[in-house]
């Protein structure tokens, strides 16, 4: 096998009949079989031929997760051409632009949600010709053409073009290019991510090195597909296996689409799901919520069934060791009288989740584990297609980013490129099948990127002797203290953010400094709701100060006497703070579409309050600029 197009048609010879997508409509979903798929993906692909589509030329999807996207995507494929997918949350005119005219795109595939962004641009960008719209319009205009038809027109070309049809799509080999990812472009212009065919099929083969798929399964794709993680280990590696996924139900907003999630989760009952650390913490939220709504007893025995579940779980691989065997009835019988009855918001068939996308808190693996819906942690970027390890029902370990998958190789490396042995900390360097072709017109970055092959990956991490990956955050945004030594923020920034109801976002900062400083953003809801337990105002001064002692209270947590005193070095942890007044979002572009704080521009943004915090007054907390901060929340 050695293209999609090999893989697809591989599932009708084994799996013709199985569902493979699954669409809500009238109320209920129904499902579309792989042979009534690959009906779709001909015409459509043979539409896009009559439309005059050569072989390599770059066609855009700009839609929500629906049947339509992949019948798109795939029909792209077997033109020959090259699929450009895009984010539903890029927003500005000239985000769209610069995708869209630096791929050189000749059409683009749009929904009736994302077709304004596409009209806004269109006669700016020299290369576009036509936008396919995915829904029935009232009207269109000159230069766009409604699905429908280039599905009739493939049909139509299919009844005596179907020799040159299939010359085309049997025309695609190994290392043709299959997709230009493109990052979220929030530190400099957005580098467009080549993978090959061959990139995926490696990747999708790795990934079962792991999974084991049965074709009976299926999932609710709930992350954005145009994701690397969604496209590779949702819709391929379960097409290969002949399971089926099912989209979300789009809403006439992003919430709406939002809030159809929980819904559409015990309609489909998965066996499966894709998560990231922003919904698995949702997902914990709601749980929680949950259960306290059911009264002060159940919370109570719920509490002590996930210490007695943690205890007995510890971190995996180690379940049940040595005398704590003798919990496990206690732990079978809290999962029938509790554990159980929470998985029946997931449908009650949710085996595991797959987490992925950024690091994910040990706390949640643990808490997910205990209620018997494990979240196996795994570590990748879109530049290696993008899974690289992970963890699995056969081997785990909680904190980890699991086991490499097979036909790779990793290395830890030094800032130098010198290879470092096991338990080292350094720059985690990866070379396979799976690796990028490089960066579209960008020929600095990819020669940057990969170097003899080898993918330096920006990462930090360390790999056990057990052959255990550790991913500590990003190699190149290190804290770096006035001696020159260098400590990863990621872990201790989430850390206090889970541990503090008060503390929304956190952002850690020292660069070559005599300490440690931090952006803190609260959560406005819980100080609120702390002040009137407290019986505090708003318009009394003394409030404030009381505000920053509990702030002050939340970081010396970490610190000698602390709760959670040696879980970090001590030097890396904030010696003063300032109070922001807006939190990171992707509207203000602090954060990336896949739900990373950006600290680049965080620095620059905050850059006046940064400098502060290195002055005798900043880095006493009860400042003036803190106190400002708080009135603007608080009023």
């Amino acid at each position: 096998m050695k293209t999609l197009i090999d893989l697809f048609e591989d599932c009708i010879t084994k799996y013709a009949d199985n569902i493979c997508l699954l669409e809500k409509r009238n109320n209920q979903y129904v499902g579309t079989s792989f042979r009534e798929v690959r009906e779709k993906v001909y015409q459509f692909a043979a539409g896009l031929i009559e439309l005059g589509v050569k072989k390599g030329d770059r066609i855009a999807l700009l839609a929500e997760g629906r049947n339509d996207w992949v019948i798109s995507e795939v029909g792209i494929f077997y033109a020959g051409a090259v699929d450009v997918p895009l984010s539903i949350k890029l927003t500005e005119p000239s985000e769209i632009k610069f995708r869209l005219q630096h791929s050189g795109a000749r059409f683009v595939i749009v929904s009736k949600n994302q077709v304004k962004k596409v009209r806004q641009v269109f006669n700016e960008i020299d290369t576009l010709e036509k936008i396919i719209i995915l829904d029935q319009q009232e009207k269109y205009e000159n230069n766009e053409l409604s699905y429908e038809a280039v599905l009739e027109s493939g049909k139509e070309f299919l009844k005596t073009g179907g020799e040159d049809f299939s010359a085309r799509w049997q025309s695609v080999e190994f290392g043709d290019y299959a997709n230009i990812c493109y990052t979220s472009g929030t530190t400099a212009d957005p580098k467009g991510i080549i993978l090959t065919h061959g990139n995926y099929i490696a990747n999708i083969r790795q990934s079962l090195s792991l999974f084991k798929i049965p074709s009976d399964w299926t999932t609710l794709m709930i992350l954005p597909w145009d994701h690397a993680f969604a496209h590779t280990c949702g819709i391929y590696t379960l097409m290969s296996c002949g399971a089926s996924f099912a989209s979300v139900q789009t809403g006439n907003s992003p919430i709406e689409t939002l809030k159809n999630i929980p819904v559409n989760i015990k309609e489909n009952r998965p066996y499966l799901l894709l998560s990231v650390p922003a919904l698995a913490k949702n997902f914990k939220k709601n749980i929680e919520k949950g259960i306290k709504d059911k009264g002060k007893l159940t919370e109570k025995l719920f509490r002590f069934a996930l210490a007695v579940a943690y205890t007995y779980n510890r971190t995996g691989w180690d379940k049940g060791k040595g005398l704590r065997f003798l919990l496990k009835p206690v732990c079978k019988l809290f999962d029938i009288i509790l554990f159980s009855k929470v998985r029946q918001a997931f449908g009650g068939r949710l085996q595991y989740f797959i987490g992925g996308g950024a690091l994910l808190d040990i706390d949640l693996q643990k808490f997910f584990y205990a209620i018997g819906i494990p979240m196996y942690q795994g570590y990748g970027l879109t530049e290696a297609a993008p899974v690289i390890s992970a963890n699995n029902p056969a081997k785990h370990k909680m904190g980890s980013s699991g086991t490499l998958v097979s036909d790779i190789e990793l290395k830890i490396c030094d800032s130098d490129g010198k290879e470092l042995p096991p338990g080292e900390k350094g720059e985690i360097v990866v070379k396979g099948e799976n690796v990028m072709a490089g960066y579209w017109n960008n020929p600095e970055a990819t020669a940057e990127t990969i170097k003899d092959g080898w993918l330096y990956t920006g990462d930090l991490g360390y790999m056990t002797k057990e052959g255990f990956l550790y991913v500590l955050g990003r190699f190149k945004s290190l804290l770096i203290g006035d001696d020159g030594e260098k400590f990863s923020p990621e872990g201790i920034e989430e850390a206090i953010i889970q541990q503090s109801v008060f503390i929304e976002q956190c952002m850690l900062y020292n660069n070559q400094n005599a300490y440690t400083t931090a952006l803190i953003y609260p959560n406005v809801q819980a100080l609120k709701s702390w002040m009137a337990t407290h019986h505090m105002q708003a318009d009394n001064p003394d409030t404030y100060n009381e505000i920053i002692q509990l702030f002050e209270h939340e970081i010396n947590q970490f610190l000698a006497g602390g709760k959670y005193e040696d879980m970090f070095p001590h030097r890396w942890l904030p010696s003063t703070f300032a109070l922001i007044n807006e939190g990171f979002t992707e509207e203000n572009k602090l954060m990336n579409s896949t739900m990373k704080i950006v600290r680049p521009k965080i620095n620059e943004f905050h850059k006046d309050r940064i400098q502060y915090m290195y002055t005798p007054q900043g880095k006493n907390i009860r400042n003036e600029q803190n106190i400002k901060a708080l009135q603007s929340l608080l009023a």
